[in-house]
């Protein structure tokens, strides 16, 4: 007889073994367990159906616990799915035109602000679109009233007529995300009629600065064009943040950027009050240091290449000097001081530590109005991977 035969033979014997030990026990060992602490005669007066009815509760118990266990995105992907639309309009600028042109369209997707019809999208998908329309998920379709765009952080703010829509549930601005932390993105990928698709991720990173002004969520959702605009959604079904860019390159798979939702709110918060961003600037034009360009880990301090706003001047900056801190935060990246600036507003004064001739000084600068520079790509992709918006 060969091994294989007799080992194949023996593991049968064994967990027929096994089955049988559990059967051999008769009726008063399977009633033993309940009640393991009690006496005897206790367990000798239960009766046979007694104890069906305490299995039954068992099996009870066992089907409660199997749907509390259950996975949550379905139900997740229900409750949200009502609160995102879909965005379309003449893209004015393509450069196709012909007897095809009425097949120039471009569309994203958006997020239910307020039940009145207030929405929250990119800027990106607003720029160049004419006559665009919105389709909500029941769906129905809206003309587009009213828009306020802020190209820096590549949000924007659209209105339709619509009464008793559902508002999506924001996050709270102070909420933790946790690298590997499930999330799931919902929009309209690629074509206009795959509204409301769905895809499951993780949170690949936070932080991360991708040729944004702001820092951003990295995801490994899938996100392709026509998502933008769409929420990334946590498993308390909240928005975490708005879906703007993915990376997008022979060899680059699954690397998708977030608007947070601080920045969501921040930015929210300015179009509703003066339909546009008044943000505080330095009146400055300054370079990040080799070390944040590439991504290395340093606190190296900002150069100043330009002194732009008259506020700058009568403070005394000249080119070439040093920036190291604003009002004792310090600042490495032109990012750190685009989210430090989100509690400013224009006109506010502060403390700069700088270098200015080889000594250190404080100079106190006013805060100026006008959009900061862009920041520089994170490094370590691929020499012909981009940051592009999903439009």
């Amino acid at each position: 007889m060969k091994w294989g035969s007799m080992f194949r033979k023996s593991l049968g014997l064994l967990l027929c073994g096994v089955l049988l030990s559990g059967a051999a026990g008769g009726t008063n060992s399977a009633l033993a367990g309940p009640f393991a602490e009690g006496s005897k005669s206790a367990a000798a007066d239960i009766t046979k159906d007694g104890a069906i009815r305490q299995v039954g509760r068992a099996g009870a118990v066992s089907q409660k616990n199997a749907a509390t266990t259950a996975d949550p995105v379905p139900q997740i992907i229900k409750e949200v799915s009502p609160s995102v639309v879909g965005i379309i309009g003449k893209n004015t600028e393509s450069r196709n035109s012909g007897p095809d042109d009425r097949y120039n369209l471009t569309h994203g997707s958006g997020i239910i602000v307020k039940a009145d019809g207030w929405i929250i999208t990119n800027a990106h998908v607003m720029q160049g679109l004419q006559n665009a329309v919105v389709v909500t998920a029941d769906a129905k379709t809206y003309n587009i009233t009213a828009s306020y765009l802020d190209e820096v952080s590549d949000l924007a703010l659209i209105k339709i007529n619509a009464k008793s829509l559902k508002p999506a549930k924001f996050a709270g601005v102070k909420s933790a995300i946790q690298v590997g932390e499930k999330v799931i993105a919902i929009g309209t990928p690629v074509s206009f009629s795959l509204r409301n698709s769905a895809t499951v991720g993780v949170v690949s990173g936070i932080n991360r600065t991708v040729e944004s002004s702001y820092r951003l969520i990295q995801s490994d959702t899938a996100i392709n064009p026509g998502n933008s605009g769409g929420p990334l959604v946590s498993m308390k079904g909240e928005v975490l943040g708005v879906n703007s860019l993915k990376y997008a390159a022979v060899g680059v798979e699954n690397m998708g950027f977030s608007i947070p939702i601080d920045t969501v709110q921040y930015i929210i918060g300015q179009l509703f009050k003066y339909g546009e961003v008044k943000r505080p600037s330095l009146g400055l034009e300054l370079e990040e240091s080799w070390s944040a360009i590439v991504g290395l880990p340093a606190q190296d301090p900002l150069t100043v290449t330009k002194v732009v706003s008259p506020e700058a001047q009568k403070a005394g900056i000249a080119a070439g000097d040093v920036l190291y801190a604003i009002d004792g935060h310090r600042v490495a990246s032109l990012v750190d001081i685009n989210e430090w600036f989100k509690s400013y507003k224009p006109g506010t004064a502060v403390k700069l530590l700088m270098q200015s001739g080889g000594d250190i000084v404080n100079r106190k600068l006013v805060l100026s109005q006008g959009d900061p520079l862009i920041g520089g790509e994170e490094a370590g992709g691929d020499e012909d991977a981009g940051a592009q918006a999903d439009e």
